[in-house]
């Protein structure tokens, strides 16, 4: 169990009644909520005699305990549940809408990574020109798509200082399957250093472990790229 978690289950007890859903939801996730209960946390608080879960059943009864019929009903209609004000009625207004709209959307397309060409397209226009270098990591999922990709560390123009912890840390916090490292050379030499060898072993040992697939390790120069996975290094 995480601090950040052992200190929520410490402070449940000083939480108010209208807070438990908040609660419930940062411990088990948004998954293990009723509808009433993820209805009470857009409500955010109650009246002196009812809490906000009891109010948000109350509005589950009026809409027949039906998401669908309540995303029909006006917000003149949801004040008809005693304690739902004009600003609660409106919150929950707003994000069945958000629901409706989000449903009616096609979900982006993430650019896959087939090849240490496609990694140094994403990363030439990031690092190319620098006059000093970068280290970043590219998230993929299973499919080999693209996740995310942050810059990790900024140096000088000789060198910058990638740590394995803080790169196992980012591909576990996006749940990658896949990483690419990426960092740039400004002096244009597109020699892998004994550091550089040293960091790409480390981390695809521990990625290991940890069911993390290190696909490449790029560097970037002004003039090209040098590719671990195409030079059989990895």
């Amino acid at each position: 169990m995480s601090d950040e978690t052992e200190s929520i289950y410490k402070s449940i007890k000083y939480w108010a009644e209208d807070d438990k859903p908040r609660e419930k939801m940062l411990i088990k996730g948004a998954s293990a909520l009723s509808d009433a209960e993820l209805l009470a946390i857009l409500i955010s608080t109650g009246t002196k005699k009812e809490s906000a879960v009891d109010l948000a059943k109350h509005l589950m009864s009026l809409a027949g305990n039906n998401l669908i019929e309540l995303g029909k009903m006006s917000v003149k209609d949801l004040q008809k549940v005693k304690g739902i004000g004009v600003a609660k009625a409106v919150s929950i207004s707003a994000a069945l809408e958000l629901s409706r709209r989000r449903r009616s959307q096609e979900p982006l397309e993430r650019k896959k990574i087939g090849s240490s060409r496609d990694a140094y397209e994403i990363f030439a226009p990031l690092l190319s020109e620098l006059d000093h270098e970068q280290f970043w990591v590219l998230c993929l999922n299973r499919s080999n798509k693209i996740i995310s990709k942050t810059c990790l560390s900024i140096g000088g123009i000789s060198g910058t200082v990638a740590d394995t912890r803080l790169i196992l840390r980012y591909a576990l916090d996006n749940l990658a399957s896949g990483i690419i490292l990426c960092h740039n050379h400004p002096s244009g030499n597109l020699n892998a250093s004994d550091a550089d060898n040293r960091l790409t072993e480390n981390v695809k040992q521990a990625a290991r472990y940890m069911d993390i697939f290190l696909f490449d390790h790029i560097i970037v120069t002004e003039g090209g790229y040098y590719s671990y996975a195409d030079a059989g290094k990895l």
